[in-house]
């Protein structure tokens, strides 16, 4: 896999005034800030530092949280992924995927921890076991 390290650098929750009732909707959003080349000396290689935050937002305004921070990684193509960058602050879809996937799997678990704590509904989707239907 291209992506080398994840570093988590500022996490925020908070909890809305408005009471917790009816139906709430979360709704999740990674956004990138940046991205530039960086040197990765145990690899002897170069990198992509791609700075993101990853939102979550609970409606009706009942909470939010936010984290920031920066992943590596590494491909063959950093000049054409850093000049599309810096023309159109566009990834190109193969490496965007990538990196929105990734982004979505390891922030939403974060996610889920701090919704826990501030005692907002989980961000995601959890199976449920019901009974079998009896046949008759």
């Amino acid at each position: 896999m291209p992506v080398i390290g994840l570093t988590f650098k500022e996490i925020e929750g908070k909890r809305g005034e408005e009471p917790i009732k009816g139906d709430l909707k979360a709704n999740s959003s990674p956004v990138i800030k940046n991205v530039k080349e960086v040197d990765v000396p145990s690899l002897k290689k170069k990198a992509l530092s791609i700075q993101f935050d990853f939102n979550t937002k609970y409606e009706p305004n009942v909470g939010t949280v936010r984290i920031g921070g920066e992943l590596l990684f590494l491909t063959e193509k950093n000049k054409s992924v850093l000049d599309l960058w810096g023309k159109d602050k566009k990834l190109p879809d193969d490496i965007s995927i990538t990196i929105l996937n990734y982004l979505f799997r390891k922030c939403l678990l974060k996610v889920a921890n701090i919704a826990e704590e501030l005692q907002l509904p989980l961000p995601l989707a959890m199976p449920k076991i019901s009974p079998k239907e009896k046949k008759v």
